[in-house]
């Protein structure tokens, strides 16, 4: 009896177990797995035709549209819902001018659920298939980017891909504020997808994206791509590049990189080709800045001296006039022979009119490696400056502990160091505008359709480089440089513009490249209250080559374009 009742017990137990197995079963799929149920269920019994969202616009400073849309159309089909492939492919083959047998083949692959046939075409075209009045085809319109200006700063703005998402440029970094969220729209179908007669149809809207308001001026971009076009020409040169600031906040009133493309012919057939020509070099390029480096050596030799340190070269002392320096047994050599002798002799501000290399070898040595690298790390040398910009680059400065003398010494003049443009701009900017280094920026504001700003990029301080004294003395001394010295090609009869020209050998392979150089010039105005800052860039001139003749001209166009554009009076002397 005994073992009857534990058989039974068993079996019992079992049956308890199974039923509660199954009641645990029912509640996982009942509540637990209930969302992703109903998920697969509407998946199985309705198809979706997506509704593009509007992409936000982009524009300069001043409202002119810069990046938009153009109203597009995109053609879909559902292999399973189409009555008749063969009639439908004949239609589908002459509206859209595509292959009849490529049009068939796709109406007949049952392994996909939807098919598209055509992306962005024009609302004519659209409506001629709607009017086909064809079974299981459909359209939804999805704008294209259209930019208005064509090649204007065109790796500055960037492209978007097939898809609408931002690919390269503004249009990639600022993709989360101008893609926008896409709607749909809802059928209920069968099982293998065919709608349903008398089904409903569930519209979800799409949300536009923002707009994006640059810094960008596109008066200042268009007159200094007309001017670097024409150096570019003129000079038969590898490559031009400008950028201009306003040094009182480093906000980016344009930006310059020839060649260039147009954004409404992007050449996508050829990926070498494109990423040549879409990379901006302003911001990802480094080079040798050669003799517009001075600024900064100058600026920090200013500010010791003024703090009293004994080493540094105080604004009346005579820098020795001998055309060489020797350096760790390396000849360093001045780029003049100093046969006129206006080498002889030099104060700074002399030394900087002449763009004399040995006397900022002085100067390097004088100061000494940690000292001159706590300035170099004030400019922000050797990391990036933050701008709002992929694919920064954050220059080449060796290290101060690894350094060699002779290589130190040469970094006083532009060598033995390599920068961007927009390292070099900035710096240049900290170094005359007071003393403060800002955060530079492209973007000025995010807004609304009906011009609300949601989000604003305001002057982001980042530190102080040298004191508004030491400041005003180097302003007053590269002022002088256009005057007087190797930049007169930039002088403009009563406005009181300075600078610094720069001409650099490039090295390839570890060796000069003989015959290629990169000619510079950085300036701006006015002197004692810098409000326009442009580097300048001539990358592999032919024929001449030197900053002051290339590139200060360069800078002198701009700057009159922009007294023209904003009717600026002449400085009062």
């Amino acid at each position: 009896m005994s073992v009857l009742r534990k058989r039974l017990f068993a079996v019992l137990a079992a049956i308890t177990f199974l039923f509660c197995l199954f009641l645990a079963r029912f509640f996982y799929i009942q509540v637990i797995w209930e969302d992703d149920l109903n998920a697969r269920a509407l998946d199985q019994w309705t198809r979706e035709i997506p509704v593009s969202a509007g992409r936000g616009n982009i524009y300069d400073r001043n409202g002119e549209l810069l990046a938009g849309n153009l109203p597009a159309y995109s053609v879909y089909a559902r292999a399973n819902a189409v009555e008749d492939p063969e009639a439908s492919a004949n239609v589908l083959a002459a509206a859209l001018g595509l292959s009849y047998d490529d049009v068939l083949e796709k109406l007949t692959d049952g392994s996909r659920s939807e098919i598209v046939l055509v992306k962005r075409t024009q609302k004519e075209v659209a409506e001629r298939i709607e009017g086909a009045d064809l079974s299981g085809v459909y359209y939804a319109r999805d704008d294209k980017r259209f930019y208005p200006h064509g090649a204007l700063a065109c790796q500055v703005l960037g492209f978007t891909s097939y898809d609408g998402a931002g690919s390269t440029g503004i249009e990639q970094y600022y993709n989360r504020y101008l893609a926008g969220e896409r709607g749909e729209i809802l059928f209920e179908t069968d099982l293998v997808g065919v709608d349903l007669d008398g089904a409903t149809a569930a519209y979800i809207p799409g949300t536009d994206g923002l707009h994006v308001r640059l810094t960008l001026d596109y008066r200042i971009q268009t007159l200094a791509e007309q001017v670097m076009l024409k150096a570019l020409s003129a000079y038969s040169a590898k490559a031009a590049r400008a950028v201009v600031l306003d040094p009182r906040d480093f906000s980016v009133l344009a930006m310059v990189n020839l060649p260039s493309y147009d954004l409404n012919d992007i050449p996508r057939d050829d990926l070498t080709a494109l990423n040549a020509l879409s990379r901006n070099a302003i911001v990802s390029d480094v080079y040798e800045p050669g003799s517009t480096f001075k600024i900064v050596t100058a600026a920090a030799d200013i500010e010791e001296s003024l703090r009293g340190n004994p080493n540094a070269y105080a604004v009346n002392r005579v820098f020795s006039s001998s055309r060489t320096r020797v350096v760790d047994g390396t000849t360093i050599r001045c780029w003049s022979d100093h046969a006129n002798g206006k080498h002889a002799n030099q104060t700074l501000a002399e030394a900087l009119n002449n763009s004399c290399n040995p006397c900022f070898v002085d100067i390097a040595l004088a100061l000494g490696k940690e000292t001159f690298y706590d300035y170099l790390a004030a400019f922000n040398f050797g990391r990036a400056t933050g701008i709002d910009f992929s694919g920064e680059a954050i220059g080449m400065l060796l290290p101060e502990s690894t350094l060699r003398d002779c290589d130190f010494a040469r970094i006083g003049f532009g060598q033995t160091i390599a920068v961007t443009a927009l390292q070099l701009a900035c710096a240049s900017a900290a170094a005359v505008n007071g003393g403060y280094y800002y955060a530079p920026r492209l973007v000025d504001a995010i807004v609304t359709e009906d011009g609300a700003v949601l989000e604003e990029t305001r002057p982001a301080l980042v530190g102080r480089t040298v004191s508004e004294e030491a400041s005003a003395i180097l302003s007053s001394m590269l002022e002088g440089v256009v005057r007087d010295g190797s930049g007169k090609k930039a002088y403009i009869e009563g406005y009181r513009v300075a600078g610094k020209t720069g001409t650099a050998q490039k090295y390839e392979n570890g060796h000069i490249a003989q015959g290629k150089y990169v000619s510079s010039f950085v300036g701006y105005f006015p002197a004692d209250d810098p409000q326009y800052l442009a580097l300048v860039i001539v990358d592999e001139p032919q024929g001449a080559y030197y900053g002051s003749t290339v590139a200060a001209p360069c800078a002198k166009e701009i700057f009159e374009g922009i007294i023209d554009v904003f009717r600026l009076p002449p400085s009062e002397e």
